[in-house]
């Protein structure tokens, strides 16, 4: 069974890859990184950033609520150090970049498009500083501008990571579609709140991002919806813990999955992910991958 996904002008070996920001560069554990599909880096900003003050994770029994706050060494710095050691991998490599206005977008996609660079996730959850602070995944229209922005600056694939906070992602999806983009991630964290006894918010930065099992079915009510509406190839990612998770984003839509916040725990988890995908779609006897991919909504 072929399991190669083609997204744009990129062609993933297989479908599972590590979610960005739970992974790093992925240079700590090359063997996962050559194995899986690929990596999407952490969040890379024109300027390098410190992030949120600690603590930064606060944990429940479904998972967790992060607050890093998009720390990460800034544009310079990533791609005069980290690009050239990020060569040695064999892994397809997705830069996420993350823009504080329109223009700060289409800076990163022009300035990282090297040959090492297989494509950009772009992050449309953080705030858009030069628009009153809103998030730019909010506004269908934000959407489109800053897609088509980044689709202006490289002939790279181009990945739209939506939220599904006070939004509805087929909005967006369409927004996203009609700006250029070769695909769609989703969903990003939730936001969430965490107190402690005293009523005082636990994490540093006040409010983070709920990831982990506690979001999976949401995220999967979304890429179901998103996939049967909308004509772009679907990214699924929210609490995927090994391979029925994954394979359940697969019938559901997805053409990928991402891995994230069990890299955390065990960053051996995407390569075990794969693993056991690959061994359930053998024991399933499927045949033909494209015969998996939105199987739900055939079924309904």
């Amino acid at each position: 069974m072929n399991f190669e996904v083609q997204l744009g002008r990129t062609i993933f070996p297989n479908p599972v890859l590590a979610a960005s920001g739970t992974f790093g560069f992925g240079l700590d554990f090359p063997r996962v990184a050559n194995a899986i599909g690929g990596i999407v880096t952490k969040a890379i900003t024109v300027e390098p950033r410190a992030g949120n003050p600690p603590p930064r994770i606060y944990e429940f029994p479904g998972g967790i609520i992060n607050s890093v706050g998009l720390e990460n060494p800034g544009l310079k710095r990533f791609r005069a150090e980290i690009l050239p050691r990020l060569a040695r991998l064999k892994s397809r490599l997705i830069v996420n970049i993350a823009g504080f206005s329109i223009e700060e977008f289409g800076l990163l996609a022009e300035s990282l498009s090297s040959e090492r660079v297989d494509g950009f996730e772009v992050n449309v959850s953080c705030p858009n500083v030069a628009e009153g602070g809103a998030l730019f995944g909010q506004d269908p229209k934000m959407v489109e501008r800053v897609t088509r922005v980044v689709r202006q600056q490289t002939d790279k694939t181009v990945i739209v990571k939506l939220t599904a906070n006070f939004i509805d992602p087929v909005e967006t999806a369409k927004a996203a579609l009609a700006g250029g983009a070769d695909a769609v991630t989703l969903i990003n964290t939730l936001f969430g709140l965490a107190l402690q006894k005293d009523g005082t918010p636990f994490l540093g930065g006040r409010t983070g991002g709920i990831s982990g099992p506690a979001i999976k079915h949401f995220a999967l009510f979304c890429v179901d919806r998103v996939a049967r509406a909308v004509a772009i190839p679907v990214i699924g990612c929210g609490g995927i813990m090994n391979g029925q998770d994954a394979l359940d984003f697969i019938s559901a839509g997805a053409r990928l999955v991402q891995v994230g916040t069990a890299s955390l725990r065990n960053p051996y988890a995407p390569l075990e992910v794969w693993c056991e995908l690959r061994l359930l779609c053998r024991k399933n006897r499927f045949k033909n991958w494209a015969d998996v991919i939105g199987r739900t909504g055939r079924s309904s």
